[in-house]
């Protein structure tokens, strides 16, 4: 019983996403701690890769406290648009909040794919998500990461984690970054 009173207590429950069906087209707006929980809600989410001009892909690893997937290590953003938010949108707030990258460090930030997936992360909860794709590459490489969101950063060669992921299995990924990484985003 204590364990159902801290998840209600927990701050996405008192956040919102925007489920959507197989076609990321909107159907209507739900609690995000129940969109996470159980069998899950399908929503809209995104996750953003951000480069430099030598091929890196920025890695960000997700602060210990996080509900699903803490510690592990993602793409360089990850969340939810909210309603009448665009994944662009979104992904512009997420890189300000998380680590300080401002509009005038890039100016290519682009939507490259989309994917749904669902995968369940021990006891705790679920992703069902249609996730966009974003990219875009910094022309200053200055970050100030905000570590309610990201315990490390790790600068990696994209073309070695895309060809050889074997090589990072120390790294513990989440699943949706594992998906955008196979699709092979660079020349899209």
């Amino acid at each position: 019983m204590s364990n159902q009173r801290d998840e209600l207590r927990h701050e996405n429950a008192e956040q919102h996403v925007v489920a959507v069906d197989a076609d990321d087209t909107e159907l209507e707006v739900v609690n995000r701690l129940e969109a996470h929980t159980g069998d899950g809600i399908r929503h809209r989410a995104f996750t953003a890769l951000v480069f430099d001009g030598d091929g890196n892909v920025l890695l960000a690893q997700r602060a210990p406290e996080k509900r699903l997937w803490g510690t592990y290590w993602d793409g360089t953003v990850a969340s939810h648009p909210i309603e009448g938010q665009s994944q662009i949108e979104a992904t512009r707030e997420r890189l300000q909040e998380e680590l300080g990258i401002t509009p005038d460090q890039y100016g290519d930030l682009r939507l490259t794919d989309r994917f749904e997936y669902k995968r369940y992360f021990e006891n705790a909860g679920v992703e069902h998500e249609v996730c966009a794709v974003l990219k875009l590459t910094l022309t200053d490489r200055s970050v100030a990461p905000n570590e309610e969101e990201v315990a490390g950063l790790l600068w990696a060669p994209y073309e070695r984690l895309h060809s050889n992921p074997e090589w990072y299995r120390q790294l513990r990924l989440c699943p949706w970054f594992e998906i955008a990484m196979r699709r092979d985003i660079r020349d899209t």
